[in-house]
């Protein structure tokens, strides 16, 4: 099986694990409970892996965003360039982005409120995109449109494990079953080399484990996480087995024993021309 092969393969495994466990279809925009927990200060100077992207942004830089989220990076990237394109199919996201850029007064950035596939936009000096991949089914053509939209470089910020693999223990005790998991920088190594892609991959610091601000917040947002619904016996089974799976440090509670998520920034040349 081929390396693209591959990564859709597992994407349509754990789409369908999850699509058996779910206690009612899908919202039509998954992202709006969680959207303004994505959005940032755009002028901070302590987030590590925007400082490093921010080395990469020259001011005459034109750049594209894909998957901008509520604009965590692409606010504070227009500060330091020309012109910033934000692809984001979520309209809970699109609203945290658009109210941040007018509320810090950036008015170099434009939103595209479409999913990168369909994304009618002209190429940039650089494409960016962080931490979208992992449920790309269409990896292929979806890396070749990043390359094709970069004058100068793509990057691409993804975990060496899916952003939810510190919840796959849990899951495995409420399900009694492995969580399948989604493709992520092994795999995507892989798919780079069969396109012929040659990419340099860099470490950036380990983020430590997410956590919780309580054990109740623990409880909704993981009962979410695992597809159990408001009620019922498994989220029962989840409230007891929380104090004991869960360690608070300094009044945040993680997931005991889940090992930091470490991500990597991956870049390559673009070939847009112009």
């Amino acid at each position: 099986m081929s390396a693209i092969d591959t990564w859709r393969t597992m994407i349509q495994a754990e789409h369908a694990q999850s699509d058996a466990m779910r206690p009612a279809p899908p919202p039509d925009d998954h992202w709006r409970p969680y959207a303004r927990q994505f959005s940032a200060d755009p002028r901070r100077s302590d987030d590590a892996m925007l400082n490093r992207l921010l080395e990469e942004v020259s001011p005459d830089h034109t750049v594209i965003d894909v998957g901008a989220g509520g604009g965590r990076l692409a606010l504070p990237i227009a500060l330091h360039c020309r012109h910033v394109t934000a692809v984001e199919p979520s309209p809970a996201m699109g609203e945290v982005l658009s109210t941040g850029a007018e509320d810090h007064k950036i008015d170099n950035i434009s939103l595209v409120h479409s999913e990168w596939q369909n994304a009618r936009v002209d190429p940039a000096d650089q494409t960016l995109c962080v931490h979208v991949l992992y449920t790309i089914q269409d990896i292929g053509g979806f890396v070749k449109k990043l390359e094709a939209h970069a004058r100068v470089q793509v990057m691409v910020v993804m975990y060496g494990a899916a952003p939810q693999s510190q919840n796959y223990p849990l899951w495995e005790k409420v399900h009694g079953t492995p969580r399948l998991p989604l493709p992520s920088v092994p795999e995507f190594r892989e798919v780079l080399k069969e396109l012929g892609i040659d990419a340099r991959e860099e470490a950036l610091p380990a983020q430590p484990a997410r956590g919780f601000d309580s054990l109740e917040q623990a409880l909704d947002q993981l009962s979410q996480r695992l597809y159990l619904g408001g009620d019922g016996p498994q989220r029962d089974m989840l409230a007891r087995m929380l104090p004991q799976e869960l360690e608070e440090t300094d009044g945040v509670f993680r997931i005991r024993g889940a090992a930091p998520l470490q991500p990597w920034l991956i870049r390559w040349a673009g070939s847009a021309s112009g």
